[in-house]
């Protein structure tokens, strides 16, 4: 198999490779996420509510279903975590923190996180289309624009160094087994919300561990080819503030970013949603109501475009792609998603605040 793959790659390219890998992944993401309705924010909200059912249940399949994947594919299929830019390159705790609060509080802002703006685009949603294109834009603009100051300021306020610093496991002193068991933790847990689910057991099931099995075959996927790639590959795994502003760039600028896993991945993932909408019968046209709900988005989007860049990474990204492999900064940035997103809708939701829709 290796050999077959050396010979695809010495024809094709390893960019080539890469991005057709992407895009199959992310067709399989768009279709499992848009079929199980999968979504950090209305997790969020039914944990601060006290309904540990349906959508908690979707999240929870998706998350333990990635590290068990994951942990598994390290203890026996050779992957190598400690490659992953999440845990080898220098990061910010600072940044894990305040972009994980931001993060939080936009995703409440949009009704959605930067996956979750993408699957709604292909169902329809043109709210949902601005969004993510402010999104990408504002991001890019933290990464190497005029907000990139800005990140690196509050970045530079707590620092880690790349390695065992960041690897929660290595941290604690245990093996990969323990974060396997975790992962199979979370799986139970799941499992006894599941059975608390007014919805169809079926696509709870189907839809979340199909979505957390894509984030897994990401890492899975980069890592073979790093294998049998004649040039050094870093493996990476599913994420939505990078190829964002990534896609952007490649629309505005020439020579465009060079070809990789993310060319492929976006429009994967659109594609995916779109095919799961229309398995479904659910697309449909919406825009926006009125002009304050336009502000919130807006304001919403700018959130999650600086606060994803400052945390290294999305609700996908860092909450579950990093967390999978239990990166420090990861687990850090989730909990503070939880924490930003828990307090917005509360305070969104208090009876002073019901004058708007």
């Amino acid at each position: 198999m290796s050999f077959a793959l050396n010979e695809v790659i010495e024809i094709y390219g390893e960019g080539n490779v890469l991005a057709i890998g992407g895009a199959v992944i992310g067709v399989l993401f768009g279709f499992f996420a848009q079929r199980s309705k999968f979504c950090l924010r209305a997790a969020v909200i039914d944990f601060w509510h006290g309904h540990f059912k349906d959508k908690l249940s979707i999240w929870l399949l998706a998350f333990s279903a990635a590290v068990i994947a994951t942990q598994a594919l390290v203890l026996w299929a050779g992957l190598d975590s400690s490659g992953a830019r999440q845990i080898a390159a220098r990061g910010s705790l600072s940044g894990a923190i305040v972009g994980g609060l931001l993060f939080g509080i936009g995703m409440i802002l949009t009704r959605g996180c930067a996956s979750r703006l993408l699957i709604l685009s292909a169902n329809g949603n043109l709210r949902a289309l601005l969004s993510g294109l402010i999104f990408a834009v504002v991001a890019q603009s933290s990464l190497s624009g005029a907000l990139m100051p800005a990140r690196l300021y509050i970045s530079e306020w707590s620092t880690l160094d790349g390695g065992s610093g960041r690897d929660l496991l290595a941290m604690a002193g245990v093996g990969h087994a323990t974060g396997l068991a975790i992962g199979v933790v979370c799986f139970v847990m799941a499992i006894y919300f599941v059975s608390r689910s007014t919805s169809k057991p079926v696509m709870l099931w189907v839809g979340g561990i199909g979505t957390g099995l894509s984030v897994a075959a990401a890492w899975g996927f980069t890592q073979w080819v790093a294998k049998n790639s004649f040039e050094p590959i870093q493996i990476q795994g599913l994420t939505f503030s990078g190829p964002s502003a990534e896609w952007l760039m490649r629309v505005l600028q020439s020579p465009a970013p060079k070809i990789g896993f993310e060319f492929g991945l976006l429009p994967g993932v659109f594609l995916g949603s779109f095919l799961g909408a229309m398995a479904g019968s659910e697309f449909k046209l919406e825009g926006f109501k009125d002009g304050y709900s336009m502000r919130r988005y807006i304001a919403g989007a700018v959130l999650m475009g600086f606060g994803s860049m400052l945390a290294g990474g999305c609700a996908i990204g860092a909450g579950v792609t990093g967390g999978a492999i239990f990166a420090l900064t990861a687990w850090v940035t989730l909990v503070g998603m939880w924490l930003g997103a828990g307090i917005t809708d509360r305070w969104l939701d208090s009876p002073a605040n019901h004058r708007h829709p």
